[in-house]
């Protein structure tokens, strides 16, 4: 196992700056995901550990020596890649071994220990087969037994599920955080995927243009959003611009086009300060749409806590299976998205019917202003 540090790293490419001033921490054992839009520099920060690319500012550190001027041969790290990089003609067991046949290991030792790791991931009795003959999912399981083979401290992997389809793709999220359980290696993956990222991940680092946004646990990501990026681009959100009225109390009264609405100010804004409400479409309740009583509602009664409420038509229904997005339509702002579970209730729903959004002040979020995602 190895602990990971960047101080402070900064990367130019010509005038660009692909990562600028990143420090992150990531311990040793833990499954780390990097998380964020094309363009963030979630794979230039990967190379830079793995020693690809060397940093213009800053240092690099494992077990708390610096790889400055370390070859990346000699950090023991393994990276697992999106394209896989499989031999197609050699044998399943070769190809796990391929490393180790590297490093001198017998043949029969290299066969041997190919097999514990075939095991390891599931793939028992495929020693001998091709990699033509695998599916996709065995694929990377056997990339994954490649890159343990030579037993790594570190184990970096660069969107190697993005090729998948849905199904396969959750199935190696659950095999790919079984498989970092058993063999205690830190794992570190880059993903644009939040599902992978929260799924599989111990903390998650959100990035943004070379920066990082935020870094905690899935649920502090996004429950606790600390930027209004991290609270656009994970997960469905209202973003409602705005400025601060008054705070105090732990909550903040925002004039938005959509009205004054009361959310939770865990930063204690300043008064006549720029600032977004963020609210998810889930914490989100309709009067006058046949909806039952819900966790919002029972939090909304709770010590006569605050209720924001805004009124509109339902412009659109967005059936989802499970659940629906209702989008409701205000002359006075933007539109507001709804999200309901689909518990046999809506067919009473019909566009163009007018209704009323509410949500309590606890379940909303104020934020400083400040650039939303683009996706």
């Amino acid at each position: 196992m190895a602990r990971i540090l960047l101080d402070r790293v900064t990367k130019r490419f010509g005038a660009v700056e692909a990562v600028k001033e990143l420090s992150l921490d990531i311990r040793d054992g833990e499954f780390f995901c990097i998380l964020g839009p094309p363009g963030a520099g979630k794979t230039t920060t990967l190379r830079l550990i793995v020693g690809l690319e060397r940093p213009d500012e800053g240092g690099v550190f494992i077990d708390g020596e610096s790889m400055r001027g370390v070859h990346p041969g000699r950090r023991d790290i393994a990276i697992v890649f999106q394209n896989l990089a499989l031999f197609p003609l050699m044998r399943v067991w070769e190809n796990v071994a391929f490393g180790l046949e590297v490093r001198g290991m017998a043949k029969a030792q290299r066969r041997r220990r190919a097999e514990e790791l075939l095991e390891l991931v599931a793939l028992p009795g495929f020693a001998e087969k091709r990699v033509d003959e695998l599916s996709g999912g065995q694929r990377q399981r056997v990339a994954i037994a490649r890159a343990l083979a030579v037993e790594p401290q570190v184990l970096l992997l660069d969107e190697p599920l993005s090729a998948l389809d849905l199904k396969l793709r959750q199935h190696m999220r659950a095999e790919l955080k079984a498989i970092q359980r058993r063999t205690g290696v830190t794992f570190l993956y880059i993903t644009h995927d939040q599902g992978e990222a929260f799924t599989m991940s111990d903390r998650v680092a959100v990035m943004s243009q070379g920066r990082i946004e935020q870094v905690g646990t899935p649920g502090e990501i996004y429950d606790a959003p600390a930027t209004a990026f991290v609270a656009s681009f994970v997960g469905e959100s209202n973003p409602l611009p705005g400025r601060v009225e008054e705070s105090g109390g732990g909550l903040a009264r925002i004039t938005t086009a959509l009205g004054p609405l009361r959310a939770r100010d865990p930063r204690g804004l300043a008064p006549g300060s720029a600032a977004i409400l963020v609210v998810r479409p889930e914490r989100c309740r309709l009067d006058g749409a046949g909806e039952g009583e819900g966790p919002a509602d029972r939090l909304a009664r709770a010590d006569d806590a605050p209720v924001n409420r805004i009124e509109g038509r339902l412009a659109r229904i967005d059936f989802e299976g499970a659940f629906a997005n209702l989008v409701v339509a205000s002359p006075a702002g933007p539109a507001l998205k709804v999200q309901v579970a689909n518990d046999g209730r809506l067919s009473r729903l019909e566009a163009g019917a007018p209704v009323t959004v509410r949500f309590p002040a606890e379940a909303a979020l104020a934020l400083p202003e400040g650039p939303l995602a683009r996706e």
